[in-house]
C-alpha cells in the first residue's frame, strides 16, 4: 500500500530567533507590532501574562512590542483592573466603537482591537495562561518579520495536565502532545474530510497566533470562538496554504472548561466550518444563536439550554 504524502504546513521553532534578530528585522521592514489579550473574568492570572511581556519585550529603548492590550470582554471581576496595573492599555468592548454595540465572545473582542490599534503585526495571546513563556510571542514574530510571504501564524504546544483529580499547588503536570478536546474531535476531523491540505497543523484552533493587519482586517470574523478556524479556512481561501506557518512554542498550561462549555465551542466551530464550505448561508445578522440543549442530572429540569453566538462581524475595513 502506498504511503500516504503529509500534507506540508511550514513549521518553525519557537526559539530559533533571539529578541535582537527580530528587533533588527522589525526595524529593517519599519513595522509596528501589538500583542493583544482577550480577556473575560480573568482577574486571577491576566496580570501574569501582562507583566511577563512587559517587563521582557517593552523596554524603553528596545521594544520589540509597541503595544500590549487587554481587550475586556464584559468581565464582571477585577480583570479590567488587575491588567492596567501590570502595565497593559485596557479597552473594553462594551466602550470601543459603541456606536456598532456589542456582542459577547472572542472574536468580538479581537475584532473590536483593531480600532484600538493600527500596528502592522497583531499576536493574540489568551488572558489564562499557566506556564508558558515570552517565547510564545517571538516565536509567532518570528515568521512574519522574516518570511514576507508569510501571513499567519499558529502556534501549537505539548498541553500539560495535572495528574490528580484536584489539581492542587503540588500536583504533578504531564506534557500531552494532542490538541484540546474540540480540537482532536471537531476541528480535525473537519480538516481531514473538508480541507485536507490544511490537516498538517497541530493545533488549528490554538488561542495563540499571529497575523497581518493588512489581512486579518479584510476578513469576516465570528463573535466567538469560531474565529480561529475561521481565519485559518478564509486565509487558505484567499492567500493559499503557502500564506500559512505554524511555530513549536514547547509547552503550555491554562485553565480547563467544562465539556458544557465545549460543547457551546464545538456548536461554533461547526457553523463556521458548514458556511465556509457552502453548507450554512454566510451570516447577515451579527445577532445570529442557536440553541444547544445539554442535559444535566441536576434540580427539577433536566435540560440546560446554552445560547451559542453563530453571528459574523464585517472586514474591518468596511466599517473602520
Amino acid at each position: 500500500m502506498p504511503a500516504v504524502p503529509q500534507p506540508a504546513v511550514r513549521t518553525f521553532s519557537g526559539s530559533q530567533w533571539s529578541v535582537d534578530d527580530l528587533l533588527e528585522a522589525k526595524r529593517r521592514h519599519d513595522l509596528r507590532v501589538a500583542v493583544v489579550i482577550p480577556a473575560r473574568n480573568e482577574a486571577e492570572t491576566v496580570g501574569g501574562v501582562v507583566a511577563q511581556i512587559r517587563d521582557a519585550l517593552m523596554p524603553t529603548s528596545t521594544a520589540l512590542v509597541d503595544e500590549l492590550i487587554v481587550m475586556d470582554s464584559l468581565s464582571t471581576d477585577a480583570t479590567a483592573r488587575v491588567a492596567q496595573a501590570a502595565g497593559a492599555a485596557v479597552s473594553s468592548v462594551a466602550d470601543v466603537r459603541d456606536d456598532l454595540g456589542v456582542h459577547p465572545g472572542k472574536g468580538e473582542a479581537l475584532w473590536k482591537s483593531l480600532f484600538v490599534t493600527r500596528a502592522d503585526l497583531l499576536v493574540f495571546v489568551d488572558a489564562d495562561l499557566l506556564e508558558w513563556g515570552v517565547h510564545f510571542v517571538t516565536g509567532l514574530l518570528g515568521p512574519l518579520l522574516n518570511h514576507p510571504e508569510v501571513e499567519l501564524v499558529k502556534g501549537f504546544y505539548d498541553r500539560l495536565f495535572d495528574d490528580r483529580a484536584d489539581g492542587g499547588d503540588d500536583a504533578a503536570r504531564t506534557a500531552r502532545p494532542q490538541g484540546g478536546r474540540v480540537t482532536e474531535l471537531v476541528a480535525r476531523p473537519l480538516l481531514t474530510l473538508r480541507w485536507p491540505e490544511l490537516s498538517g497543523l497541530v493545533q488549528p484552533l490554538a488561542g495563540e497566533w499571529a497575523i497581518r493587519r493588512s489581512l486579518i482586517e479584510t476578513l469576516p470574523i465570528p463573535v466567538g470562538y469560531g474565529i480561529e478556524l475561521a481565519t485559518l479556512l478564509d486565509t487558505a481561501r484567499r492567500r493559499g496554504t503557502a500564506a500559512i506557518a505554524q511555530v513549536d512554542l514547547g509547552q503550555r498550561a491554562h485553565r480547563h472548561q467544562t465539556i458544557h462549555d465545549l460543547g457551546v465551542m464545538a456548536t461554533e466551530i461547526i457553523a463556521v466550518a458548514d458556511r465556509r464550505s457552502g453548507l450554512r448561508p454566510e451570516a447577515e445578522d451579527e445577532t445570529e444563536q442557536a440553541v444547544l440543549r445539554q442535559y444535566e442530572r441536576s434540580g427539577e429540569n433536566h435540560w440546560l439550554e446554552r445560547r451559542v453566538p453563530l453571528g459574523e462581524r464585517p472586514p474591518w475595513h468596511t466599517v473602520g
